[in-house]
């Protein structure tokens, strides 16, 4: 299996792809499906129970009041250490699709190895909800943690920001917000095949237009949910397009990773390349032969192993800075 411009897959993961497709044919995301989409992603999500399993990890649901109320979960280690860092997560989905419980086996593992709190934000999707609601909600859940550090059992000064694709994209979002307003300081922001640009014309969106797990076509979807009429044109929000954003100084550290062989490849180096150039100390990986989303569909790959032991180092490297 090659990508459309004879980029190869990694093999592993080219398998992997292929045993996916046998039972599930990659449809382009349309209005007239959305509905189907939607519930056949949140019910391939684990619960909690089941992501836990039996792991010295505890779960909680909480409703934050505001307008509009907003819900999180928020998981932690049974015996927290002193001086626990923290994890705000937002989960991806295109920003019209999944829920908060989808991140769930990455953040277990990220509490079993660093003793996270984590926080997972359920945020109102588009087309009913468009911008600035998805990111207003994630700004919003994301001061609230940081106020409530000492009830939840961290340092608010080890507070790391992330997700993938829509919530990479919302997760940079956050934290120009979070600079701007003088919001929550954070340590990081990890930012996994973040979706940024809603131009979607960029070499890499061309050339793997027809990507099996994200295409050019749901890209598009997506942005113009968002954003409707003003998809594409000059008065795009930084918040709602962070590659929109003419000043980067002043950010977090960043950890971008992006797949050698999907439509967000070209976005993300321009952006870290930006980040670089305004002083964010930024650390960018590109996975060759890697598809969006190829941890999850092959999460047991060699080139998921050496991406998830990338993250480890820099949560390390990262928290230890801020120690």
């Amino acid at each position: 299996m090659t990508a459309r411009a004879g980029t190869e897959f990694d093999p592993e993961l080219a398998g992997a792809l292929r045993e996916l497709l046998a039972t599930r044919e990659p449809r382009a995301l349309t209005a007239e499906i959305l509905a189907e989409a939607r519930h056949t992603v949140a019910d391939a999500n684990l619960t909690c129970a089941e992501a836990i399993g039996g792991r010295a990890i505890t779960w909680e649901d909480r409703v934050i009041p505001g307008s509009p109320d907003l819900t999180v979960t928020i998981l932690r280690p049974r015996h927290p250490r002193p001086g626990a860092p923290g994890f705000y997560n937002i989960h991806g989905g295109g920003m019209v699709l999944d829920n908060r419980f989808s991140d769930l086996p990455r953040m277990v593992g990220q509490i079993e190895e660093f003793g996270f709190v984590g926080v997972t934000v359920e945020y109102r999707l588009a087309p009913e909800h468009p911008h600035p609601a998805p990111v207003e909600d994630c700004y919003a859940g994301l001061v609230w943690m940081a106020e409530h550090a000492d009830e939840l059992g961290f340092d608010p000064d080890k507070l790391i920001i992330g997700g993938g694709s829509a919530g990479g994209g919302l997760s940079a979002g956050v934290a120009l917000l979070a600079r701007d307003r003088g919001g929550p300081a954070l340590a990081g922001q990890m930012l996994l095949c973040p979706m940024i640009d809603d131009r979607n014309g960029s070499p890499s969106a061309l050339r793997h237009a027809d990507a099996p797990m994200w295409s050019r076509a749901s890209n598009e979807f997506g942005w113009r949910s968002l954003l409707g009429d003003d998809h594409g044109g000059s008065g795009v929000s930084e918040y709602a397009a962070p590659a929109r954003a003419t000043d980067l100084s002043g950010l977090p550290p960043a950890f971008v990773e992006v797949g050698e062989s999907e439509v967000f490849l070209d976005e993300n180096v321009e952006y870290c390349t930006r980040l670089w150039r305004a002083g964010v100390p930024t650390e960018l990986h590109v996975w060759a032969g890697a598809y969006h989303g190829f941890d999850r569909i092959a999460p047991d790959s060699d080139a998921t192993t050496t991406a998830l032991a990338a993250r480890s180092s820099w949560f390390r490297r990262t928290l230890g800075a801020t120690a």
